[in-house]
């Protein structure tokens, strides 16, 4: 592969903003060198846009095979691709088969090969019945665990015990493998189904704070116990923060996501019969997400993923606005960075924030921080060019994932993608799909 330097006015870097250039040599980051040094191979010239390292997801749910009318390989890393994101890592469900065994993670494998515009790993879930599998999976190469502690939303995917945890953990400490935890204990009730179907405020009710609060507080205390690495996805409820951080304090391998859906919207402004909102954990109130922002300013927060979960319009009952038949899921991969920049610059945070929360941090979740998620010497040249001053306006056309259903649309975000290069080779060239099929499969 040719070798060449990138140019900018502001490349982000672990230590922050520089100019200079960025020199790419056989699909590594060689130098990051200062604007007078002496570059003597080719230099493209971004001018005032920035480079940052290629964006990280681990909360994607692909949902091939099986369930590819859904989405599938193909459409989440062109939609991946076009929103600067270089890798991701898929959530053991909604396939069909789920991630639960060798031989199904074979079929998820079979099925991304050939499909892959952008880096791709996979988590193995953790179900009851499927302890003897997680050995096999392990050498097979997953990045780590999904559980859920509530019904997942599949029956093929039944939340697991605290006893099933209990016999897990301790292997996945032996081989310092996360468990990504959905932290909600939930309680048998449906009455709420009886009440106004189309009422958002009805359903934020029905899965309130404690389901969280609970399922984090079970999840420290087996932390704790087991020494397993413990990863809470997709936190709303504010009210764990504190156990969160007394956690940290006492040094155990806790780490904590929270989605740009939770820092973007409030439930306040969510109007009923739209549909498009319904995720589960539910987004909360201004002032609960005013101080998930505040952790995540501090750190306390780790990262943020989209946890891309489509479907297909009827399964959303857009037509009804029924809340309690609703499929619950957002669906925002290729609006991952402008949607939290343009939320976050409000706030006084810079481009080297959401390079940590975007890039840098996932990247250690998925066990890939060694090569991904930094602009700097011997690291991947998994990078994006930005345009962080521009701003858009959220469409059907714009958008590349299989079903264009999300909250975002019609919105006004900062921040246009104008390139995505995949180990050095210019991928994307907004509008433009230049090179495609390129990305691999990551194992750890």
């Amino acid at each position: 592969m040719k070798e060449y330097a990138l140019k900018s006015e502001k490349i982000i870097t672990i230590s922050g903003e520089v100019p200079g250039y960025v020199v790419v040599r056989n699909g590594l980051i060689a130098e990051v060198l200062p604007t007078d040094a002496a570059v003597t191979v080719p230099v493209h010239d971004v001018g005032r846009y920035a480079i940052l390292p290629g964006l990280i997801d681990p909360h994607v749910h692909i949902n091939e095979p099986g369930r590819t009318e859904w989405e599938g390989f193909d459409t989440a890393t062109r939609a991946a691709l076009a929103g600067g994101l270089t890798t991701l890592v898929d959530m053991p469900l909604n396939s069909a088969p789920v991630t639960t065994s060798v031989a199904n993670l074979e079929q998820k494998l079979a099925a991304a090969r050939g499909q892959l515009h952008v880096n791709c790993g996979f988590w193995g879930g953790i179900v009851p019945g499927n302890a003897a599998e997680v050995p096999g999976l392990i050498e097979a190469g997953v990045l780590g665990f999904k559980a859920f502690l509530t019904h997942s939303g599949i029956d093929d995917f039944p939340n697991a015990t605290e006893a099933d945890l209990r016999h897990i953990m301790p292997l996945l400490a032996r081989h310092g493998l996360p468990l990504l935890v959905h932290c909600e204990l939930s309680q048998e009730d449906d009455a709420w189904k009886q009440g106004n179907r189309q009422s958002y405020q009805n359903y934020l009710a029905s899965r309130p704070k404690s389901w969280e609060d609970e399922a984090v507080a079970l999840m420290i205390r087996l932390c704790a116990e087991t020494c397993c690495p413990v990863h809470i996805v997709h936190l709303s409820s504010a009210n764990s923060l504190s156990a969160i951080a007394a956690a940290k304090a006492q040094g155990l391998p806790i780490t904590v996501e929270t989605g740009q859906h939770y820092l973007f919207f409030s439930a306040e402004d969510i109007p009923d019969g739209n549909t498009a909102y319904k995720c589960a954990p539910p987004i909360r109130e201004r002032a609960n997400n005013e101080q998930l922002w505040q952790a995540l300013e501090s750190g306390l927060i780790d990262f943020v993923a989209t946890d891309h979960s489509p479907a297909p319009p009827d399964l959303k009952q857009l037509s009804t606005g029924d809340f309690t038949t609703a499929w619950g899921g957002i669906a925002s991969l290729q609006l991952a960075l402008p949607v939290l920049w343009t939320a976050a610059r409000t706030r006084g945070a810079s481009l080297s924030d959401v390079a940590r929360w975007l890039s840098t941090n996932p990247a250690r979740l998925a066990g890939q921080q060694h090569r991904k998620g930094r602009i700097a010497p011997g690291y991947d040249a998994d990078l994006l060019v930005l345009d962080a001053e521009a701003s858009f306006t959220v469409t059907e056309e714009l958008l590349q994932h299989r079903h264009k259903v999300s909250p975002y649309l019609g919105r006004e975000l900062r921040g246009v993608v104008q390139q995505t290069y995949l180990a050095g080779e210019l991928a994307y060239y907004r509008p433009t799909f230049r090179h495609l099929k390129q990305g691999a499969i990551l194992t750890r």
